[in-house]
């Protein structure tokens, strides 16, 4: 099964997240398969939009649990292949030429907000929540928490999510300027594909003129991110990051449903 669907109609082209089981969490090769569409949309002319959405009741719960419970032996290498390929996802949507749409339902945890903070328009259904899970489980901040994150919301307010692992609501996104849009779970397709249409019949140049210039600090966010990505690779292998992954998989079944995080249960 695919990891990814990629649908074409007309002018618009929508990614699902495809690991519906699992909670979209992310491993290589989903990642993989994204870098590789994303790669595919942007040499092809007649896109003039992309829609990022997920199957399931999550968005994505970030890095799978189990993996690096599984990679323990080699963390370090497993954690460099994982983060480093999102953090080359998160450029490649930033490198777009086209605008890009999140369309959020359910749980965006840990590395997975770098997909949502590479779009330009986020929308969210009512029940979705943003939440870091960091402190709690143990490892470095990884996805753009650090290197995206403070530019849109602030950097004191990124900081109290991390450090207390405070949820982001739909509603809180919208007041803080992270998303542009609250809509029924059951409308959120058809929301996305309107905003996406209206967004398609616009200037092709202006456009694209205009998403360059949003992103214009580009390099400055992917030296960011390569320092995200050192943090996270250099923390993943103490004692202190593999308890955590451990306690985080064996924790009672009857924990919250935000925290179903990246173990995809």
């Amino acid at each position: 099964m695919a990891l990814i669907r990629f649908e074409r109609s007309g002018p618009i082209t929508t990614l699902t997240l495809n690991r519906p089981e699992r909670h979209n969490a992310l491993v290589p090769e989903l990642l993989d398969e994204l870098l590789a569409a994303l790669q595919s949309v942007r040499a092809d002319p007649e896109n003039r939009v992309v829609i990022l959405a997920a199957a399931g009741r999550s968005f994505s719960t970030g890095g799978d649990a189990r993996g690096f419970v599984e990679h323990e032996a080699d963390a370090a290498a497993y954690a460099r292949r994982l983060v480093g390929r999102l953090n080359q996802v998160i450029l490649a949507i930033i490198d777009m030429p086209v605008p890009v749409i999140a369309a959020i339902q359910g749980a965006v945890s840990g590395g997975s907000i770098g997909l949502v903070l590479g779009a330009d328009l986020i929308l969210m259904t009512p029940e979705a929540l943003i939440q870091p899970f960091y402190s709690d489980i143990g490892p470095s901040p990884d996805g753009g928490w650090t290197a995206l994150l403070p530019a849109i919301i602030g950097q004191k307010r990124a900081a109290a999510l991390l450090f207390l692992n405070e949820p982001i609501s739909a509603t809180t996104a919208i007041e803080w300027g992270l998303a542009a849009q609250i809509v029924p779970a059951e409308q959120l397709p058809g929301a996305a594909r309107r905003v996406a249409q209206t967004i398609a019949g616009k200037k092709k140049g202006s456009l694209r003129h205009t998403r360059a210039l949003l992103w214009q600090e580009r390099l400055a966010i992917a030296g960011r991110l390569e320092a995200e990505l050192e943090r996270f690779v250099e923390h993943i292998a103490t004692d202190e990051a593999r308890a955590g992954w451990r306690a985080f998989l064996e924790r009672p079944k009857s924990d919250p449903p935000s925290a179903e995080s990246s173990d995809g249960k």
